[in-house]
């Protein structure tokens, strides 16, 4: 019988071989421009003349929206698996099914009441 340490070193060497032979590959096997384009340094490839500087700073509240989005997504996501095996769950699964979206609710109503969501 094998030992299961085994197992796990010989997956990770395997692991890491193929993910070092993938970025090697990628290296040798890369398509290049045989000619660098004047459009290519420019900060728009569209044609578009950039007017103003190509940086500007954003506001911390678009981040904070951003980020209240994917938080709320990836909660929804959590919900389809739930979706999927409702029946096999029974009552005890509706019940944590319930508490999660109570929560969930919970934190979307602190956010719309320090106005976190609000656009300005």
């Amino acid at each position: 019988m094998q030992s299961p340490w085994l197992s796990v070193l010989s997956f990770l060497v395997v692991s890491t071989l193929v993910g070092l032979g993938m970025i090697g590959a990628g290296r040798v096997l890369r398509v290049r421009a045989r000619h660098d384009s004047p459009l290519k340094v420019r900060p728009y490839e569209c044609g578009e003349e950039p007017t103003g500087p190509a940086w500007m700073q954003f506001h911390p509240r678009y981040y904070l929206v951003a980020l209240v989005f994917v938080l709320f997504d990836v909660e929804a996501v959590f919900l389809l698996p739930w979706g999927v095996v409702q029946r096999e769950l029974g009552p005890a699964g509706v019940g944590a099914a319930l508490v999660f979206v109570a929560v969930l609710m919970l934190g979307w109503l602190y956010a719309v009441r320090k106005e976190a969501l609000k656009w300005q």
